[in-house]
């Protein structure tokens, strides 16, 4: 089939590579010309693991292309698909501006009959005035369709997610664009879910929604589970032996970001005011994980009596590991905070750092590698739970760090690590390995 993509962030750009590769005919469309000639030579306005390689790939094999006309993208197409940013709004509600951009557009460029898909997050009702938009400002007698079809990539993952994920979800008005749309994805191989259009529009802020519910309810108990001298992760794995429940998603940690569940959790708080529901579990989601941001600090003012003066390695920058993303990040709260209380901040990610610098206070020092961050530093943070972090040998931080001391947002450890390498140990949910002449701050 020839498919329209336009927008070309994480959703648009691993969309259409994707459906590249399963031998459609893709074009992507973006209004940013340098981009778009950057992408021509295969090189991915963002860092996804994989990405690149599928992009050079399917150029040379002639099955996706890049263009900033929409006239020129739009020519061929049979199916359009927005994948344009809803960028949060102040009073958290979802901003449309560039969906309605694009529904003009092809309202002015279609010339054949098209099926246009919404593939961004939006709002309940939002394919109605898509829709409205475009008979609004058609300027051919041309049949169009609208459908959902929400995406559930996760950042770092996206291609796996894409050829193994758990369903494709279709929302139509009619039967016959539900399966043409079924025809367009039946290579992946996917189970293929197909639900009116409310209702697959609902079904990605609700799912978005729960898994920040499951992230904040662990961290809620590991919370407790420090106060109590419980483990949260022989808890949570005590947990997830129940299929109800299920382990995925109950890694107790410093909280979420990126810019799905945070933008996503206050949408849906938003929806739900629209029609005088007070979403009041969510609201609270929002508010713990909100706080579990500052969690390292509270730590560390409580570890240490006075810290100001002290330099920190924080080793992670990103809202997790496997992307340069650094939106809703917990690296930015605690570099503030961490900032305000006096203390020197030296920060290194395998991937952010040049993101990290647009985020971040501008008194952050960045380093080449953890090695040399921690060499300058006192103690260590750990916030992002990268493989290289995770597979660090903890001996040598009693060599590098003037403190062996490591306070760890991820858990990336055992406590029997911790203990085995000598150090002093700080984690989430867990009691705290403590050096022989200090007390332990549970």
């Amino acid at each position: 089939m020839k498919i329209a993509v336009v927008g070309t962030g994480y959703v648009g750009l691993v969309t259409g590579v994707c459906l590249a590769e399963v031998n459609h005919d893709v074009i992507c469309i973006d209004t940013d010309l340098q981009k778009i000639k950057n992408m021509e030579q295969g090189i991915s306005p963002i860092y996804e693991p994989g990405l690149e390689e599928l992009m050079v790939k399917n150029i040379n094999k002639g099955n996706l292309k890049f263009t900033n006309i929409h006239v020129e993208g739009f020519k061929n197409a049979e199916v359009i698909i927005i994948a344009v940013g809803t960028p949060q709004m102040p009073d958290g509600s979802a901003n449309l501006q560039y969906i309605e951009a694009v529904a003009k557009s092809i309202a002015e460029y279609v010339t054949k009959d098209v099926i246009v898909v919404t593939k961004s997050t939006v709002p309940v009702g939002t394919n109605d005035f898509v829709r409205q938009v475009i008979l609004d400002n058609l300027k051919c007698d041309v049949n169009v369709k609208v459908a959902s079809n929400p995406e559930f990539l996760r950042e770092g993952s996206a291609i796996v997610d894409t050829f193994q994920g758990d369903r494709i979800v279709i929302g139509t008005q009619d039967e016959e664009t539900a399966s043409i749309l079924e025809m367009m994805y039946e290579p992946f191989g996917l189970p293929i879910f197909k639900t009116d259009i409310y209702s697959s529009e609902m079904i990605k802020y609700a799912s978005n929604a729960f898994l920040a519910t499951k992230i904040s309810f662990i961290n809620e108990v590991s919370n407790i589970c420090e106060k109590l001298g419980a483990n949260v992760e022989d808890v949570a794995n005590g947990m997830g032996f129940d299929n109800r429940i299920g382990r995925a998603f109950l890694n107790a940690g410093i909280g979420y970001g990126g810019s799905c569940f945070p933008k996503d959790t206050h949408a849906l708080v938003q929806i739900a005011g629209g029609v005088h529901h007070d979403f009041e579990l969510l609201k609270s989601v929002i508010e713990v994980n909100n706080k579990q941001q500052r969690l390292l600090v509270d730590k560390i003012k409580a570890r240490f009596e006075n810290p100001e003066g002290k330099t920190v390695a924080m080793l992670g920058l990103a809202f997790k590991p496997n992307t340069d993303d650094m939106r809703e990040a917990a690296s930015s709260v605690l570099a503030r905070e961490l900032i305000q209380l006096g203390m020197k901040v030296i920060a290194y990610d395998p991937i952010a750092i040049e993101n990290a610098k647009t985020q971040l206070p501008q008194q952050v020092i960045y380093a080449n590698s953890s090695e040399e961050a921690l060499k300058q530093s006192d103690f260590a943070l750990i916030v992002t739970e990268w493989d290289e972090f995770k597979q660090m040998d903890l001996g040598k931080l009693q060599e590098w760090l003037t403190e062996p001391i490591l306070f760890d947002g991820r858990n990336c450890f055992t406590l029997e690590q911790a203990k085995n390498a000598g150090i002093e140990y700080h984690s989430m949910g867990r009691p705290s390995i403590m050096l022989e002449n200090k007390v332990s701050i549970n």
